[in-house]
């Protein structure tokens, strides 16, 4: 009677699992994280609009929200991570985020993106909310110091899986894909789909991608972290080439946005669920092999 009333505890975890109810969220919180380094003005001038596409296409997909944009500054000449409100907090609409980019500086030069990521963390996303960070830098990671300095990889990592928070990076790196071989891929996701830009403002996939070069230790710092997080990683070069590669660019990245979002992922508290029930079917073999 226990074998069977575990068997059934985890047929049930596993269809709850495999539910298309824990498909699309309703609503997503979004936060930017932002080098504000001297060199970064046209990628500030760049993520205003470019949210605004994301809440177009979130809303299109089904998403429609309310979905909450913050800010975060980081590499300013006070080193330390800074809140952006967005309207009136840390929160607000897309069009609200994209006047809050006019509050986004241009000196300093310590850009420290883990310290960044960190302080994202505090900030009040709701619980059944989609979390997304997008990080946009043009350098590798410089320490901050002080509570960030003893940051490291694996636990910054942590901080997001465990909220089941996606990293996207826009970042200084570059991309080759074995099916596209000297095209401009813009950026590649966790499963190693790359995608191309096609000479007219839209794009194109490839397979078999992976970064190749990135600045200093850029590839090591964030395009291994955004990747791990289920999340896809971009040049930053190739939005900085303007014109129709930049069009690409932007397409690419929203549309990736959206199917992160929409993309059926369980959330933590079911996968734990799954987990208790699989070693509970677990303990139930090994004392019918005793």
């Amino acid at each position: 009677m226990k074998r069977m009333k575990i068997g059934a505890a985890v047929a049930a975890c596993l269809a709850i699992w495999a539910s298309p109810t824990l498909a699309a969220p309703t609503f997503a919180d979004v936060v930017a994280i932002v080098d504000e380094s001297g060199s970064m003005g046209g990628e500030h001038g760049w993520i205003g609009g470019m949210m605004a596409s994301l809440q177009s296409g979130l809303v299109g997909a089904g998403v429609v929200g309310p979905n909450n944009y913050g800010l975060v500054g980081f590499g300013n000449s006070a080193v330390i991570p800074r809140q952006i409100n967005v309207g009136v907090g840390q929160f607000g609409t897309a069009a609200e985020f994209g006047t809050a980019t006019g509050s986004l500086v241009l000196s300093g030069g310590v850009e420290d993106g883990w310290a960044g990521i960190t302080f994202a963390n505090t900030y009040a996303a709701r619980p059944a909310a989609a979390r997304n960070y997008i990080l946009v830098t043009d350098e590798d990671r410089d320490s901050a110091g002080g509570i960030y300095g003893g940051l490291n990889y694996a636990t910054v990592l942590a901080s997001m899986t465990s909220t089941g928070t996606l990293l996207n990076a826009v970042v200084d790196a570059t991309f080759r894909c074995t099916s596209a071989v000297g095209a401009s891929v813009l950026g590649i996701d966790n499963g190693g789909i790359g995608y191309v830009a096609n000479g007219a403002g839209g794009y194109t996939t490839a397979t078999g991608c992976s970064a190749i070069s990135g600045f200093g230790t850029t590839i090591a710092d964030y395009v291994n972290l955004a990747l791990a997080t289920g999340g896809a990683a971009w040049n930053l070069n190739l939005l900085r080439a303007g014109g129709l590669t930049a069009t690409s660019f932007t397409a690419a990245f929203v549309d990736i946005k959206v199917r992160e979002i929409t993309s059926t992922v369980p959330e933590p508290a079911t996968l734990a669920l799954v987990g208790l029930a699989l070693l509970g079917l677990g303990a139930v073999k090994r004392r019918k092999a005793s």
